[in-house]
């Protein structure tokens, strides 16, 4: 199990997955629903280039879009938001991420999260922010098996956090 950076992927097995996802589907937020092959690759040099920091909109973090990958079947996609601006401190937080319907309850966006948790220490995120609708009680788990606790919630959602220092990176540093 893998994850692998949008713009390293197969782009075509990349598309069959990201149109598995309707466009707003349990507060994952499809940003190419709709989309052909064509303007998908375009998507995808776009993502290149944020997750360089460049020719980001105003209000946009640099981020990278990552699928992920079980025995070279693409399964879900997970986004890390490299640093946080004022709306995602508050909102949405680093990580976002959705398992394709056929994939889910086989403990897919557990692991690909802790992946993710993985990748968020490399851009020096201590502590990753993250939301989910509280009628999505799979991501919610998926994020309690990461360590997260619940921050605060508002009446649709909660607000979590995880520690993305794991117990041996601390150790290391004692």
């Amino acid at each position: 199990m893998e994850l692998i950076r949008v713009q390293d992927s197969d782009y075509r097995k990349a598309y069959e997955l990201y149109m598995t996802f309707d466009e707003d589907e349990n507060g994952f937020v499809n940003s190419v629903y709709g989309y052909d092959y064509d303007r998908f690759l375009e998507w995808i040099e776009m993502k290149r280039n944020w997750s360089l920091g460049k020719e980001l909109p105003e209000g946009y973090v640099a981020d990278t879009a990552f699928v992920l990958s079980v025995d070279g079947e693409y399964v879900g996609v997970f986004n890390l938001r490299h640093y946080l601006n004022d709306f995602l401190r508050n909102g949405p937080g680093h990580i976002g991420y959705g398992i394709s319907k056929k994939y889910r309850r086989k403990g897919y966006a557990t692991a690909g999260l802790k992946l993710a948790l993985g990748k968020a220490r490399e851009f020096g995120i201590h502590e990753a922010y993250l939301s989910v609708n509280k009628d999505n009680i799979g991501s919610l788990k998926a994020q309690l098996n990461n360590g997260a606790y619940i921050h605060h919630e508002d009446d649709t959602q909660y607000f979590t956090r995880i520690n993305a220092i794991s117990e041996s990176d601390s150790r290391e540093k004692l």
